[in-house]
């Protein structure tokens, strides 16, 4: 997903007189421009598609993360609401593995680092993540790893 691609999903919602789905491209957009502002670029330029697929990312973890606080406060409805965002939002992002498919990563990764102590999963999780940025969520690398020591 390219800054350019973001653009166009934008004018495309716009179009398709989709509130919630303008409401959360604009949010992407405005996130993209505030990375780029931040790493002393102009406004106008474009953002690497790697770092556009970082700021998505991080945009999904924060909706996680407030559809958790909402259900815990008993605000169903405002978790509703986050939920329509996080869907948009994992439109544009890649699928994750799944905790089956990192488990040969990590065994492989485990042997290579040769980590046979459980105070170092850490290690191994930190490991396994960057080899896997982008592509697996930490929460489910931490399980593979796991479920190694078990």
């Amino acid at each position: 997903m390219t800054h350019e691609d973001i653009k166009n999903a934008m004018k495309d919602a716009m179009r398709a007189k989709d509130a919630v789905r303008l409401g959360v491209i604009r949010s992407i957009a405005s996130a993209c421009t505030n990375a780029l502002v931040s790493a002393g670029k102009m406004p106008q330029d474009m953002l690497p598609e790697e770092e556009v697929m970082a700021v998505i990312t991080r945009l999904a973890k924060q909706r996680k993360d407030s559809i958790e606080q909402f259900e815990t406060g008993g605000r169903s409805d405002l978790a509703e609401d986050e939920k329509k965002e996080l869907a948009i939002l994992q439109e544009f992002l890649p699928t994750l593995m799944s905790v089956e498919e990192i488990m040969p990563y990590a065994q492989s990764k485990k042997d290579e680092l040769g980590i046979e102590d459980k105070a170092k999963m850490g290690i191994l999780v930190g490991a396994i993540m960057k080899e896997l940025q982008g592509k697996a969520d930490g929460a489910d690398v931490k399980s593979a790893v796991e479920k190694l020591f078990i």
